[in-house]
């Protein structure tokens, strides 16, 4: 294999080469009823500009194993990031504790040659000055667009991955997955008051995108629209309300709230609150909610998940049924279903578990300003910033970085520390209104569970929700 191979980042002379890596797994794992070898190797970089100079320049590398074996429920995982045959064959040590299999071992993901993104690296093809510069020229961009702007903060970021999968019946799999992301965040100040705004995109991609002066420009002028309104911002109300949600970004809220009750570790052990309800109305008619790890480019897509099955379009709600769950290899054996595609890992040295890849909800038919004609007395939430949600109940709190008050169908003044409260299974079903708009965020999800972190997708349309709680500063 030459440096123009991927792979040769994987297999080294003398360490571990393609056979060696095969034979090992078929001998760590015989007596197992799944399971796989998971080679990575991964490069990341980061760049921090604040306050006009470069604060952070961040380049490491990372390459090591996963070795998993799974016997009925139990699962026995060894990593090291050592690549070789002798580290594979100590860590296989771990797998004898396992009871062997009783039944027939788990037929291999099925083939896939989609490539769902670019192989290309890019952490080799911008120089690292060129990189600085740019951070530079956002920099001053902001600043000079408004002389209220007192801090700009730029970050850039960008890793590239070569992952294997080796399976003891012979299945071998590979992808490569670049990831690039900006993000830009502006605080203003007027009168003594400071307020911030942030915007960022990204997706599975080269910087290209990320270094047209026409997508950077329009990142500092999203953060500085939402500073400044938040300038302008009074104490949000309290109380239930109508609240209208805007389309993209605040897809995340739907994700929290809902897409994890619908992972299937999760409903498998009946602890989420949409276990046993396949078939069951769960969300108001016209909501259709689904997860894509097919898409091109984006941030939560996979041309294959961490176990080598192929991602797909995963409708788990239509027209307000439930219709399935979003399932890894484990989980779909035991429940008797067929994997999904959404068996993922933070890296090697983690296990896989049903995750989201990029979960939306579809659109509708309503015109966005006929929806907002609708609220009498409510609230307009653009966007979000942190939450928090209860997997077992649903329940949610997120906090609004961008929100408005609405009063007999006109939007009002901007409003600061509002946070919306209430559980995700009342809410699909409090839903009255689905935009014709629906659009997906602009690349900068990260989900975490269990401790791991992934990137992710999320988007919807614009959403009417009769009613929600929210948590205010207003006397």
């Amino acid at each position: 294999m030459s440096i123009s191979d991927p792979r040769s980042f994987l297999y080294q002379p003398g360490l571990l080469d393609p056979d060696g890596a095969l034979r090992v797994t078929r001998d760590a794992l015989k007596a197992c009823d799944d399971g796989e070898l998971y080679l990575q190797y991964s490069a990341s970089e980061s760049f921090g500009f604040d306050d006009g100079r470069l604060k952070m320049a961040d380049y490491s590398t990372a390459s090591g194993f996963g070795l998993r074996g799974v016997s009925g429920e139990m699962t026995g995982f060894s990593h090291a990031n050592d690549l070789s045959e002798g580290a594979i064959r100590r860590a296989a040590e771990t797998l004898q504790l396992l009871d062997p299999a009783k039944g027939q071992a788990a037929p291999p993901p099925r083939k896939n040659n989609r490539h769902l993104y670019t192989d290309g690296n890019p952490l080799d093809l911008v120089p690292f000055a060129k990189k600085v510069a740019l951070c530079q020229q956002i920099d001053a961009a902001a600043r000079a667009r408004d002389p209220r702007v007192a801090q700009v903060s730029v970050s850039l970021a960008g890793s590239w991955s070569v992952i294997e999968i080796v399976r003891a019946d012979g299945f071998v799999a590979t992808d490569i997955r670049p990831l690039v992301r900006l993000n830009v965040s502006i605080v203003t100040e007027e009168n003594g008051r400071r307020e911030t705004g942030t915007y960022g995109f990204g997706g599975r991609k080269l910087y290209d995108d990320l270094f047209d002066e026409a997508a950077w420009n329009h990142a500092i002028d999203e953060a500085l629209a939402q500073s400044l309104t938040n300038l302008r911002s009074v104490d949000a109300p309290a109380g239930e309300m109508t609240v209208l949600l805007g389309p993209g970004w605040p897809g995340v809220l739907l994700h929290e709230a809902v897409g994890h009750g619908l992972e299937g570790d999760f409903n498998r052990k009946g602890t989420s609150a949409f276990s046993g309800k396949i078939g069951q109305r769960v969300a108001a008619p016209g909501v259709t909610v689904v997860d894509d790890g097919s898409m091109a480019d984006r941030r939560g897509s996979l041309s294959i998940d961490d176990e080598g099955t192929p991602t797909q379009e995963n409708i788990l709600i239509e027209d307000g049924i439930l219709k399935g769950y979003m399932q890894d290899r484990l989980n779909a054996r035991l429940m008797g279903v067929a994997p999904t595609g959404n068996g993922r890992r933070q890296s090697y040295a983690h296990a896989p578990m049903p995750r989201m890849t990029n979960t939306f909800m579809r659109g509708g038919n309503d015109d966005p300003a006929e929806l907002l004609s609708r609220v009498k007395d409510g609230i307009f939430a653009k966007s979000f910033g942190g939450g928090q949600v209860d997997i077992v109940s649903g329940k949610f709190v997120f906090s609004c970085t961008e929100a408005y008050r609405v009063k007999n169908g006109k939007l009002g003044d901007p409003i600061k520390g509002a946070t919306l409260i209430g559980d995700g299974p009342t809410s699909l079903t409090k839903i009255i209104g689905i935009g014709n708009d629906m659009a997906l965020d602009e690349g900068i999800g990260v989900c975490g569970k269990g401790g791991q972190s992934v990137p992710a997708g999320v988007g919807q349309p614009t959403t009417l929700v009769s009613a929600l709680t929210v948590g205010g500063t207003a006397g």
